[in-house]
């Protein structure tokens, strides 16, 4: 199956974001993608840098933007997966992953789980924690495990994902450097990042998508200077290895192609799955275990 990222810049608006991004699809598609993924938020900026009300707005049209991608999958014959800002109703907001079959119907979503606050990235401001659970979503293509950013450094969300059924790890992601950070500070978060995802390959035995945004935006507020998106986007295969990975800097499309039969070859040599002492798992299920 061949797959395609579009890992691009945000374009000082939504309508010119659109265009570059429906470009991407049609070409992707041209060119023998069946399932494509957007980065995290990709309609927009990334506007988590600073807390402020007026961005609300921007999930006011949640319903329209449904239409838009589930039009936009149909026409291109493609299993597509988008990253939108949900407004359920006033007060109470989602970072959701929809995901649309190949005919524009809408296969399922997801809504982000674990939501981060942290300097430039003040995400529990907007989003409320997803209450659909870690569930794969069946597509033509194969059962989706569809996560988003934050949710990347968690192996448990990953492993239900697995237990579930999820044929692919995918993760639409937004995240970068502070300019005034060291090189070498730089290089191990981007390992880092790398790393815990291609972990995730290589503990369930999965390939793993990842699409990250890439270019400078400014914090509005002027608190911070702003953040670097770092790009990076990648697929790895289920013994983690690199098929495919974008520069840090460049827009591009990124294709790769995966191999669902690798899966099985991969888990009847090393069977992880198969040892896992589940019986001996409860602490799992604290904060942490420093109570009997």
């Amino acid at each position: 199956m061949k797959t395609a990222v579009i890992q691009q810049r945000y374009k000082h608006s939504k309508e010119k974001t659109l265009a570059y991004t429906l470009k991407g699809i049609q070409k992707a598609s041209q060119n023998g993608a069946e399932l494509i993924v957007l980065q995290e938020l990709h309609q927009t900026e990334y506007f988590c840098q600073s807390e402020d009300t007026k961005f609300f707005a921007y999930a006011n049209h949640f319903e329209e933007d449904i239409k838009l991608w589930a039009k936009v999958a149909k026409e291109n014959k493609v299993v597509l997966v988008t990253s939108l800002f949900e407004k359920r109703t006033a007060g109470l907001y989602h970072n959701t992953a929809v995901v649309f079959e190949k005919d524009g119907s809408i296969a399922g979503k997801y809504r982000k789980m674990h939501i981060p606050d942290d300097p430039g990235f003040y995400e529990k401001f907007y989003f409320t924690p997803g209450d659909l659970g870690f569930e794969p979503i069946q597509t033509s293509v194969g059962k989706l495990g569809v996560l988003i950013c934050w949710d990347q450094w968690y192996p448990e969300a990953a492993r239900i994902m697995t237990l579930k059924g999820a044929e692919i790890l995918i993760y639409p992601t937004a995240i970068g450097w502070f300019d005034d950070d060291t090189e070498k500070e730089k290089q191990r978060q981007l390992d880092a990042w790398i790393t815990i995802q291609r972990s995730h390959a290589i503990a369930n035995a999965i390939p793993v998508i990842s699409c990250n945004r890439v270019g400078f935006e400014a914090d509005p507020s002027n608190v911070l200077k702003g953040t670097r998106f770092w790009g990076n986007s990648f697929v790895c295969g289920s013994q983690g290895e690199i098929l495919a990975q974008a520069t840090h800097q460049d827009e591009t499309i990124l294709y790769a192609s995966i191999d669902n039969k690798r899966t099985k070859e991969v888990r009847d040599i090393w069977p992880f799955l198969r040892d896992r002492r589940i019986e001996e798992y409860d602490c799992l299920l604290k904060r942490y275990c420093d109570e009997e």
